[in-house]
C-alpha cells in the first residue's frame, strides 16, 4: 500500500507540473485577430477533404466552403472518395460550385490493394494533383464559419509558417456522453495550443490544418510513416518541425475553428480513441510521448488506487483528496479553454465524466499498444 500510494503521489507531482505549464502556454499564447491584417490576395489554396462513406455529410461542408469570404477564384475543393460504399461521389460530382472537384481513389489504388494508412494515401494522392501552394485539410463530418479560410490565410501570408495547426471542437452534444467527448477533446485542443507556445512539443488534428505544398513535398511527405495507419497530421507535422524549426505554429483564433461531430456510440468512441492511442510510440517526438506515458501512468494508478481503496478504508482519504487535486488543476486549465471556444456551459459535466475519462484512458492507452480497432468499416492492425 505504501509503494502504490508513494508512486502515486509522485505521478500526481509531475502531473500538477504539465497541467500548471499548459496553463501558462494557453494563457500566453496570442489570439490572432483577422480584422487586425490585410489581405495580399496572392495565396491560391488547395482544401482537402478525404471521404469514406460521407454522403450525409459532405453537402453541409462544402456549403460551408461556399460560403468562405476568401475569393473562391484563390481557393480550389478536393474531395477524396476513399472506396465509400454509398453515394459519397455523387454528392461532389452533383454539388453547384465550379470550385469543387472529385478524386477517385479506384482510380489510383486497386480494391484488391490492402493499406494500412488509406487516409495518407488519399491526402497525398490530392496533394499531388493540388495547385494550391498552401494545403488545408479537413473532415468530411465537419463545418466552419465564413471566415476560416480568411483567417488561415492572413495567419500565413503574416508569419509564413510552413505549418500552421488550427483550433476543432466538437459541436451538437446532444447527451450526457457527447457532452463528455466534447470536455476531452476540448482538453486536447487547449494542449494543442499551449504545447505550441511553449514549444514543448508537437501537436495538431488532421481536421484543420494547413501547411505548405512545397515542405510536404521537401520532407518526402508520408514516407516513412505511410505503414501507420493514423498519424496524417500529428506525424506529419514533427516531419516539418524537424526539417523547419520555429515554423509550427498554433493558430488561436474563434474564426478558424472547425467543428465536427462526436460519436454516438461508446464502440465507436473506443475505436476512435484507440486509433488515436495507437501511434503513442510512433513519435519521433518524445517530448510528446513522456508526456503521453506520464498522463496514462498516472490514470493507472488513480484506477488502481480506487480498486485496492474499495479492500483499505486507510487509502479512501487519500484517494479523494487525489481526485480533488485532479479536478482542480484540470478546471483551472479548461474554464479559459472553454471560454476560447464558447464552451463553458459544459463545465458542470466535467466532476460526473471523471470515472468515465480515467477508465477510458486506461483501456485505450492499452489496446492502442497491444490491441486492433475498427476505422471507418475497416479492421486495423
Amino acid at each position: 500500500m505504501t509503494a502504490l500510494l508513494i508512486i502515486t503521489l509522485g505521478l500526481a507531482l509531475l502531473y500538477g507540473i504539465l497541467m500548471l505549464s499548459y496553463l501558462y502556454g494557453w494563457s500566453r499564447l496570442k489570439r490572432f485577430d483577422p480584422s487586425a491584417h490585410a489581405y495580399t490576395f496572392n495565396t491560391r489554396v488547395s482544401v482537402i477533404i478525404p471521404a469514406r462513406n460521407e454522403e450525409r455529410n459532405l453537402p453541409v461542408l462544402l456549403e460551408a466552403l461556399q460560403q468562405q469570404s476568401y475569393p473562391a477564384n484563390l481557393f480550389e475543393v478536393i474531395v477524396v472518395d476513399d472506396f465509400s460504399t454509398d453515394q459519397t461521389a455523387d454528392a461532389v460530382r452533383y454539388f453547384p460550385a465550379t470550385n469543387v472537384r472529385l478524386i477517385r481513389m479506384a482510380d489510383h489504388l486497386s480494391p484488391e490493394e490492402r493499406l494500412n494508412a488509406y487516409k495518407k494515401k488519399a491526402i497525398e494522392t490530392a496533394i499531388t494533383a493540388a495547385t494550391g501552394d498552401l494545403i488545408v485539410t479537413t473532415d468530411a463530418d465537419c463545418v466552419m464559419g465564413s471566415k476560416w479560410l480568411e483567417t488561415i490565410v492572413k495567419c500565413y501570408e503574416t508569419h509564413r509558417p510552413k505549418l500552421i495547426a488550427a483550433p476543432v471542437a466538437y459541436h451538437k452534444e446532444d447527451n450526457f456522453f457527447k457532452k463528455l467527448q466534447s470536455l476531452d477533446f476540448m482538453t486536447m485542443q487547449g494542449i494543442t495550443g499551449a504545447v505550441a507556445y511553449l514549444e514543448s512539443g508537437t501537436m495538431c488534428n488532421g481536421a484543420n490544418l494547413a501547411y505548405e505544398k512545397t515542405a510536404f513535398e521537401e520532407v518526402g511527405g508520408f514516407t516513412g510513416i505511410d505503414m501507420i495507419a493514423s498519424g496524417d497530421d500529428m506525424l506529419l507535422m514533427y516531419k516539418i518541425y524537424h526539417a523547419y524549426p520555429g515554423s509550427v505554429q498554433y493558430l488561436k483564433s474563434p474564426d478558424a475553428i472547425v467543428r465536427t461531430l462526436p460519436v454516438d456510440t461508446v464502440k465507436g468512441f473506443m475505436n476512435q480513441r484507440i486509433r488515436w492511442s495507437s501511434k503513442a510510440d510512433k513519435y519521433e517526438d518524445k517530448r510528446i510521448t513522456r508526456v503521453l506515458v506520464i498522463v496514462y501512468l498516472w490514470n493507472v494508478m488513480l484506477l488502481l488506487m480506487g480498486i485496492v481503496a474499495i479492500f483499505t478504508p486507510a487509502l479512501r482519504m487519500w484517494l479523494l483528496w487525489l481526485a480533488v487535486y485532479k479536478v482542480v488543476l484540470e478546471l483551472c486549465f479548461l474554464i479559459p479553454v472553454a471560454s476560447f471556444f464558447g464552451k463553458g456551459s459544459l463545465l458542470p459535466w466535467f466532476i460526473p465524466g471523471q470515472p468515465f475519462h480515467i477508465i477510458y484512458v486506461v483501456l485505450a492507452g492499452w489496446l492502442g499498444k497491444f490491441g486492433s480497432y475498427e476505422w471507418k468499416g475497416r479492421q486495423v492492425h
